[in-house]
């Protein structure tokens, strides 16, 4: 039965990822997520149904507008293949459950922002805000422990990410402080400071791996939101789990 529903959570993911990647791309232009409907960016083609449907019809269209003929970006079928798969994943390991619900919105939240910051190198305020009021309520419902974990994770993972950017005076995105912030809150103290050293183990990672290929340029800004979504997930399934497994490497 556990894998029927897998499978119903893909499918939902699927669906919703597809929805993420127009707020991911409308919300900081301002634009209205639900009008004008789906269209080619570059024709302004209205999309048919079978057009619409997540992945597979990249897939079918080769990844071009049938329109124009214009290349797809495959941000889309990415985000939306990943979406599902982290639905999936989620439901798998927690089940039905008040936790689901908030895994479930955080996995949105993240994917939303990795979209906007990928495509625009903007984390949106009014995203930021609506999941953190969303997370306050969950957090009510379904308390950290202790209770105040949350606040205090939401006052160190702004604060430190604060302190960051005025010491590299500017080098930290306001975008990226506030989100730690409604991150440290779902999550707790130590996750999301696990959060932020993983996801900055990454960016490194990722910036040798372009100075070795001959793309890095000084100066040059990297969206770090991506980065920081990847290390906000594994934190929130295995951030408790890693930590514990390190201080036992001491003991």
């Amino acid at each position: 039965m556990i894998e029927i529903y897998c499978v119903l959570f893909f499918i939902c993911g699927l669906i919703f990822g597809s929805f993420f990647n127009v707020v991911g791309l409308r919300v900081p232009k301002k634009q209205s997520i639900s009008y004008p409907g789906s269209h080619c960016p570059n024709c302004q083609h209205d999309l048919a149904w079978f057009e619409l449907i997540p992945v597979f019809s990249y897939l079918f269209l080769r990844g071009k507008c049938r329109s124009c003929h214009t290349k797809i970006s495959p941000l889309y079928p990415i985000m939306e293949a990943i979406t599902g798969l982290l639905f999936a994943f989620t439901f798998y390991k927690l089940g039905f459950s008040i936790e689901l619900i908030a895994s479930l919105f955080f996995i949105s939240l993240l994917v939303i922002i990795t979209v906007s910051d990928i495509a625009y190198m903007i984390i949106p305020d009014k995203v930021l805000l609506i999941f953190l009021i969303i997370f306050i309520i969950i957090r009510y419902f379904q308390p950290l422990y202790p209770w105040w974990d949350s606040i205090v994770g939401g006052i160190i993972g702004f604060s430190v990410l604060y302190i960051i950017a005025l010491i590299s005076r500017g080098g930290m995105g306001g975008g990226d402080i506030k989100l730690f912030f409604v991150i440290g809150v779902i999550l707790g103290t130590k996750p999301v400071l696990f959060t932020l050293f993983f996801a900055s183990f990454l960016g490194a990672i990722y910036g040798i791996g372009l100075k070795l290929l001959g793309k890095f340029r000084k100066g040059t800004p990297i969206p770090f939101g991506p980065f920081i979504s990847i290390s906000a997930v594994v934190s929130y399934f295995y951030a408790h789990i890693i930590i514990d497994w390190y201080l036992n490497l001491f003991i």
